[in-house]
């Protein structure tokens, strides 16, 4: 940026001047296609974008470059969004001050892309406002996003259940090569323990690193399940075979990256118990990309809610656990503009 930004003003001294304001859904990381590049493209991802958890990021000129956010951990993450910011700048030069204001953000390290959309709603918001004709996979390269899973941009883009085949050798993000709504009736139950966090960063490269190739063998089984029996699933509704083949896809995918996260296929033992439970009755479950948030999947919010009470009933529920049931996303990130404080 062009000076360093500060926090935000008191009120007193508060403009109201016109902004973008754009809030980008969290999404579910399903479980990656073959992650060792067996047939030479590494990586590809099953995704879903969900409702209720969201970044909101607000952005306005302003007369000198200041930031804000509200709750703790918004506030946290407000130094990597000046920073994306900073970058945007530098690629653009379009260098007048603004006022960066995070609303709120995804809950990080948690399995619901919170890096990716942060991102990609300060990236977006800064198009916006500067009338800049950026892709969104333009964003997304500027600001080192989607190395390894497509599914967070294309999800920023138009929500659904996503495929992707991987990133490019040259560094282009992977491409979508599938898009489908789950029907409307479907619910997922999330898992979130907040005592512990999932891999990210170096990490996370370490982690994939150390591990030994996923066999091609498990490649060519997670795809066939994909491919006959998630989308099939998906498409018309089967939610017996969707859910059959999300477990058995978490439970490859998963069991390659267990030595990474204590040996289970869950980084949390407590998020690992309840899903376990709700398996038993019926759901989809599994965990979002390094956790630990589980989820669970039902064929309706009713049997959501009756496996729920099943589960707390026979004590499976700890009580450090938070629990939320959401909707799948058909669409992608919001953007509209209107009179912000800065």
């Amino acid at each position: 940026m062009s000076s360093s930004p500060t926090l935000s003003r008191p009120a007193a001294d508060a403009e109201v001047r016109q902004g973008v304001v754009v809030r980008a859904p969290g999404r579910l990381h399903l479980g990656f296609l073959d992650p060792s590049g067996t047939l030479g493209r590494p990586f590809g991802s099953l995704g879903l974008v969900i409702e209720g958890f969201e970044t909101v990021v607000e952005l306005a000129r302003a007369d000198t470059p200041h930031g804000s956010a509200d709750g703790g951990a918004a506030r946290a993450e407000l130094a990597r969004a000046q920073a994306h910011l900073a970058t945007l700048q530098r690629a653009t030069g379009q260098t007048a001050p603004l006022h960066l204001h995070l609303a709120r953000v995804l809950p990080a390290h948690a399995g619901f892309g919170s890096g990716t959309q942060l991102a990609l709603a300060v990236g977006r918001a800064f198009a916006r406002l500067h009338g800049l004709n950026l892709a969104t996979a333009e964003i997304a390269r500027l600001l080192g996003r989607g190395q390894r899973s497509g599914v967070g941009i294309a999800g920023f883009d138009q929500g659904g259940l996503l495929v992707d085949g991987g990133p490019g050798a040259d560094g282009r993000p992977a491409p979508l090569l599938a898009r489908l709504e789950l029907p409307a009736a479907w619910r997922v139950i999330l898992v979130l323990d907040p005592n512990h966090q999932g891999l990210s960063g170096d990490g996370e490269r370490a982690a994939i690193a150390e591990l030994p190739p996923f066999a091609q063998a498990s490649a060519a089984a997670v795809c066939h399940e994909v491919l006959m029996r998630v989308l099939p699933g998906a498409a018309s509704g089967d939610f017996a075979g969707f859910a059959a083949g999300i477990q058995r896809v978490q439970q490859l995918v998963g069991g390659h990256f267990a030595p990474a996260q204590g040996g289970g296929l869950y980084a949390s033992p407590a998020v690992a118990r309840l899903c376990e439970a709700l398996a038993g009755r019926g759901a989809a479950t599994g965990q979002s990309s390094w956790g630990p948030t589980g989820f669970a999947i039902f064929a309706s919010a009713r049997e959501a809610e009756a496996a729920l009470q099943a589960v707390r009933a026979a004590g499976a529920v700890d009580p450090v656990l938070q629990i939320h049931t959401v909707a799948p996303r058909h669409r992608g990130a919001t953007v509209s503009e209107r009179a912000l404080a800065v």
